[in-house]
């Protein structure tokens, strides 16, 4: 149990480790925000292509993974019509988060649900050493995640240490997800494949919905497609090597 919650922790927190280098980027151009949101695009489309679908396939069959990706699709739908378009504004801190950022927080959070199912599935398992290895992967995998989020916010002027609190709980999200799956893990196997799914949808509705449309629309779209397949490969090599 100790060491069950000791590995989801690390790779749960991993998450907010991945946020700090974010911290000393406080300013950036136009065109920076746009490689940003391009290179968040390439790293999205990388965990839902090469990571959460193949999974989900692995552990299903077709007609769930459809069905996860439609309902990805359609919360991420309802969502953005729920959310304001103009900022969103805290009045007793005085904070601003655009509805952009607000929708990849949803996404990397709804991503990490199923994730934190897998850990404590695998510690939940009689399978020796599966726990410390998916969650050492998972974590890694965490860090550039924690990293995107908060210096998206940061670039959409949010203060340092909000970008940062958000970050972590993104991460925390997936800590609870694997207590629920380590306790749970007979019944879990047969969610996490259209949590696999469902998250894979929802960061391809960001990708192609809000992500490259807007990187490409201040005419920076050479930049912003080298820095989108710069992410992809970055991604790419994470989940192939983890």
């Amino acid at each position: 149990m100790t060491e069950f919650l000791i590995g989801s922790a690390i790779a749960a927190g991993a998450t907010g480790v991945g946020a700090l280098p974010a911290l000393i980027f406080r300013k950036g151009t136009h065109r920076f925000r746009d490689v940003l949101l391009a290179f968040c695009a390439g790293v999205m489309m990388a965990a839902s292509a090469f990571e959460l679908i193949p999974q989900a396939l692995l552990l299903s069959d077709f007609i769930m993974v459809a069905l996860g990706l439609m309902a990805g699709v359609c919360t991420l739908t309802l969502l953005e019509r729920t959310i304001p378009h103009h900022h969103l504004e805290h009045n007793l801190y005085g904070i601003k988060v655009d509805k952009k950022a607000m929708l990849i927080v949803a996404a990397i959070s709804l991503h990490n649900l199923p994730e934190g199912l897998s850990v404590g599935v695998s510690y939940g398992s009689d399978i020796e050493g599966l726990g410390p290895l998916i969650a050492v992967a998972i974590g890694l995998q965490n860090m550039p995640e924690g990293f995107l989020v908060a210096l998206f916010l940061i670039q959409q002027r949010v203060r340092l240490w909000f970008a940062f609190s958000i970050a972590l709980l993104t991460g925390l999200v997936e800590f609870f997800a694997s207590i629920v799956g380590y306790f749970l893990t007979n019944l879990v196997i047969g969610i996490v494949p259209f949590g696999l799914a469902f998250a894979a949808g929802s960061m391809l509705y960001i990708v192609y919905k809000e992500l490259i449309p807007e990187s490409h629309g201040d005419g920076h779209a050479l930049s912003a497609t080298y820095s989108f397949v710069l992410g992809l490969i970055g991604m790419l090599c994470l989940t192939t090597w983890f």
